[in-house]
């Protein structure tokens, strides 16, 4: 579905990614971790054509976004969705606007009577069916972050991404946001790929790990596959160590 060839892109004399290339399938489930400034985030921005690399090339369906044309890239952009970090909500606008705003752009044609049942299924979907009229800062964090994952899905996407779903959520309403990006993935038969910090999250979401390291990004597989790795870096990451090769981060 999405594919990166030869990428390479530095910050001054800093390299993070060279010649890095990484296919994703259709129906994927890649779960990107990795310590912090390894490129995860950065990785996002590529697969998703907000941020171009200085080398290489990224493909999506077999069409080089690079020189899609403008018609192409709201076509692209129509099957891509992204939860961000921060859930990037519209803090002015209320929960159902939250939605309708999505809407409105991608389907100008659209009645609002069919807006509206849109809305109502993914606020439903969420568990905020009950909240429209509530605006962000009346919500809790979790109740934020599902409103972004319900904006993300509003258009049904193909391809969506997740940049770092729990962080700042307590361990109980994190394992309920994984379940239900879990569900909704499989209601849209949608790919996702997701970064995270949280190696919890990242066995429960995974189809495929790749622990990312700067220059260095390694497929280790599943959750077993993972804690069996052999790579020494791998180890001492998803186990939390404090010496090891990694010490110098």
């Amino acid at each position: 579905m999405i594919e990166l060839r030869g990428v390479g892109h530095q910050f001054d004399d800093l390299v993070v990614f060279e010649n890095f290339n990484l296919k994703v399938f259709s129906g994927d489930s890649l779960v990107l971790v990795g310590p912090s400034g390894s490129g995860k985030s950065l990785l996002l921005k590529f697969m998703t054509g907000l941020v171009a690399p200085d080398q290489g090339e990224v493909f999506y369906r077999g069409q080089l976004l690079s020189t899609l044309s403008k018609k192409d890239q709201q076509s692209f952009l129509a099957e891509v969705g992204m939860l961000f970090q921060q859930n990037a909500l519209f803090d002015s606008m209320k929960v159902y606007d939250n939605l309708d705003f999505v809407l409105g752009e991608a389907k100008p044609d659209w009645k609002s009577s069919q807006r509206e049942a849109e809305i109502v299924k993914f606020l439903t979907a969420v568990g905020l069916d009950h909240v429209p009229q509530l605006f962000p800062g009346e919500l809790s964090g979790g109740m934020q972050k599902r409103l972004g994952i319900a904006r993300a899905l509003v258009l049904q996407p193909k391809l969506v991404f997740y940049d770092d779903p729990t962080a700042g959520l307590d361990p109980i309403t994190s394992r309920q946001i994984i379940q239900m990006i879990l569900d909704l993935k499989k209601q849209l038969n949608a790919t996702i790929v997701t970064v995270t910090h949280d190696m919890m999250r990242a066995y429960q979401l995974a189809g495929e790990i790749m622990v990312c390291f700067p220059r260095d990004f390694i497929k280790t597989g599943g959750k077993e596959e993972t804690l069996h790795h052999s790579n020494a870096k791998v180890q001492q990451f998803i186990h939390g160590d404090v010496k090891g090769p990694l010490e110098a981060l």
